[in-house]
């Protein structure tokens, strides 16, 4: 790999196509939960912040696939240690902690801990 793509105009490519990437991708991942909680009358209150816990790890394991892609394995650390010199900005949604699989994991049976909430209260 060549070095001239590990540059800041490289860096921000890549996050531009992942901020505008990461609304589909929540909803495409989103629906199915949703739906499901409409099959069984789950209150809405419930079911959006569900569908959004269990897109969430689908969306992030994609988007962090997509800098893999993009910078290789090997490099996909500066990617993410540039993003933390703009935490407010940038790096707003790629917290470091949103590449750990146990993180992405935990959400997961976040939504799956709240549908069950949603059958108890229908």
């Amino acid at each position: 790999m060549a070095s001239s793509e590990l540059n800041e105009r490289n860096f921000l490519r890549i996050c531009f196509i992942n901020w505008v990437l990461s609304v589909p991708l929540l909803l495409i991942f989103a629906w199915p939960y949703f739906f499901l909680c409409e099959l069984y009358h789950i209150p809405r209150v419930i079911s959006f912040p569900g569908a959004i816990f269990f897109a969430l790890p689908f969306m992030l394991t994609l988007l962090h696939g997509h800098v893999t892609i993009a910078l290789g394995a090997a490099h996909r650390v500066q990617y993410y240690a540039w993003l933390k010199k703009y935490p407010f900005t940038y790096g707003l949604l790629f917290h470091p902690i949103i590449i750990r699989t146990r993180f992405r994991l935990i959400l997961f049976a976040l939504s799956i801990f709240i549908l069950m909430i949603g059958f108890m209260v229908n």
